[in-house]
């Protein structure tokens, strides 16, 4: 992280009195929307970057994969030279030496024909392997979001609260000086005026913690986020993009939950990979060709001559495994016995992302109860607020009545501010359950990352030869059979009431 970066997200733990003020004054021409929050946030976050390059990775396995049906072609070439001296009394001459210079060189190109089945079955595994990766990027994606979600309301929560706070400690200090000056011409006690006195004390309290409280909700949205927060705009309502009712939520989390999709992709991976294993018993085709060349030149007893030569040679070549001491069958159980595993995973996605929308739906269920309490609630202490005090000019209610009412008021208030909070990330994490929680959701005009464009180019890069998809048909024409999916299971779910 870059200097200028660090102070920038330092800066929200040390500008609590130009925050305080600007929330109290209004102050900020431009209103930071979550919009911007989320655009923000999608382009920067670096859980979602290492995300994306994590599927950037898994792209290549398509490719590495595809390679087994692509031509290999390989080059060898070396030079040799040799002093050779040594008494050659045998051949009846004297002492006699040999120089000696050689180079050779060979091209090898290889290109499979039928691999029994086993590339076909391991380019559908890693095709599975990349939509279960992308089905885990949505699922971070939707993970970030619901961060910067929180993280937003989390600070127009603090500065709600830290507005209230204020105007509690403005209101205790008129009350008291009212004290005061009612105590100087006798119409209250010394106890009155202490009163007074001790809850202003306790209010200054709650403000310094609300202050902290807001110092800590900017720091955790400039960490989401990128940057710190600035005006922020009242976020928009989710209500429209959540289904009337639960079974609606219900069907959509089937349809679209990332992490029911990706447990089934990793299931159908696992499949694919069992054929892979199948295919060890069958025979493999391949074709080969080779040009070589050879090239010496030698120097002795006085003569000098060379000795060149060249070969080509073409071939197929097909090979039957007969017997491998029992791996192959153990190497097939063990593939099997995954694909059960991945089955039964299935399932235990279903059930939980099932149990995560109906515990998200009744907290949804429950903070809107509480939020329509929460209103009446505020609007009643307000009422009575304004009673008491005007009772309390006449003599009816003492200090310590108006003070409580104050009390009453300013904690519906806050209950009511904690209530909005709570209902728009009860909502939000109602999305997320059913995996409809996105980025073009909330803002439409994001411009969104699409995993495709990079598995494309990968997938089209250089190495791809146009008799591919024939060598694919073919092996996987007679590769073995392909492994039944698992049937759904019928999972019976409480209705929340």
């Amino acid at each position: 992280m870059s200097k200028s970066r660090r102070a920038g997200l330092s800066a929200a733990a040390c500008s609590v009195a130009f925050v305080a003020a600007g929330v109290l004054t209004g102050a900020g021409a431009h209103a930071e929307t979550l919009a911007d929050a989320i655009a923000l946030a999608y382009q920067t976050n670096p859980t979602l970057q290492g995300q994306r390059a994590t599927q950037r990775a898994l792209d290549e396995s398509v490719v590495q994969a595809k390679t087994g049906l692509r031509p290999t072609l390989n080059a060898t070439a070396s030079a040799t030279t040799s002093h050779t001296e040594g008494n050659a009394a045998n051949v009846g001459v004297g002492n006699s030496s040999v120089d000696r210079k050689g180079s050779q060189g060979q091209v090898q190109i290889n290109q499979p024909i039928f691999t029994g089945g086993r590339v076909s079955s391991q380019i559908d595994a890693a095709t599975a392997d990349v939509e279960s990766g992308r089905e885990a990027l949505r699922r971070t994606e939707a993970t970030v979001l619901l961060s910067v979600i929180q993280s937003y309301v989390d600070v127009r929560r603090a500065e709600a609260a830290l507005q209230i706070s204020n105007d509690n400690v403005a209101v205790l200090n008129r009350q008291r000086e009212e004290a005061k000056a009612r105590f100087d011409v006798g119409e209250i006690t010394v106890t009155n005026v202490a009163q007074a006195e001790a809850r202003l004390a306790a209010a200054q309290a709650s403000l310094s913690l609300a202050r902290a409280t807001l110092a800590n909700a900017r720091a955790a949205y400039a960490a989401v986020v990128g940057q710190n927060p600035t005006n922020l705009a009242p976020e928009p309502s989710l209500a429209p993009l959540i289904p009337e009712t639960v079974d609606g939520a219900f069907q959509a989390a089937e349809a679209t939950n990332p992490q029911i999709l990706a447990a089934e992709l990793t299931e159908q991976a696992s499949r694919a990979r069992v054929r892979q294993a199948q295919a060890a018993r069958r025979p493999t085709l391949s074709a080969n060709a080779s040009y070589g060349y050879s090239a010496a030149l030698v120097n002795g007893r006085g003569e000098q001559f060379g000795q060149y030569g060249s070969a080509i040679s073409t071939g197929i070549t097909a090979s039957m495994p007969l017997f491998s001491g029992g791996l192959v069958s153990s190497q097939i159980r063990a593939a099997i016995e995954r694909n059960n595993a991945d089955r039964i995973a299935v399932e235990t996605a279903r059930r939980a992302v099932l149990q995560s929308v109906s515990q998200a739906w009744n907290q949804l269920l429950a903070a809107r109860a509480n939020l329509v309490s929460n209103q009446e609630q505020v609007r009643a202490t307000t009422v009575a607020f304004e009673g008491v005090r005007a009772e309390n000019q006449v003599g009816l209610r003492t200090t310590l009545d108006v003070l409580n009412a104050e009390q009453e008021l300013r904690t519906a208030q806050l209950a009511l501010v904690t209530g909005r909070r709570d209902e728009y990330v009860a909502s939000a994490n109602v999305l997320v359950a059913m995996g409809k929680l996105d980025a073009k959701s909330i803002a439409p005009d994001v411009p969104t990352y699409d995993p495709t464009t990079s598995f494309d180019a990968a997938n089209h890069a250089f190495g791809w030869v146009p008799w591919e998809p024939v060598l694919n048909f073919t092996d996987r024409l007679g590769g073995p059979g392909q492994r039944p999916a698992p049937a759904d299971v019928p999972v019976v779910t409480a209705t929340p009431q």
